[in-house]
């Protein structure tokens, strides 16, 4: 394996860490809320207060998921950290659209 390929095995690696970081807190959260009976039953509206929190909690994540990204990546970093969050924009939107009404 030459140093290119090396490379771009890391950077690909940096990007899916940061995005497993950012799911699993995501996931995790969400599951301890709803368990917590903090968040309603799966299937019943939250109220705006809690879209808010889940909001907040998952920048937060998204922050750690970009840093993560950025530590990991074999240079440039910044570029690593914004291609991680322009994937998970996409897949976010496309859930979004999916999920819709």
């Amino acid at each position: 394996m030459n140093e290119t390929e090396k490379r771009t095995g890391r950077s690909i690696w940096a990007v899916v860490a940061g995005f497993l970081v950012v799911v699993l807190l995501s996931i995790g959260t969400d599951a301890v809320l709803h368990a917590a009976r903090i968040h309603p039953i799966l299937g019943q509206r939250m109220s705006h207060g809690l879209f808010v929190l889940a909001t907040v909690y998952r920048t937060v994540y998204g922050i750690l998921g970009s840093y993560v990204t950025a530590r990991l990546a074999p240079n440039k970093p910044m570029k690593h950290a914004l291609m991680g969050a322009a994937i998970g924009t996409v897949i976010a939107t496309a859930g979004a659209i999916a999920t819709w009404n």
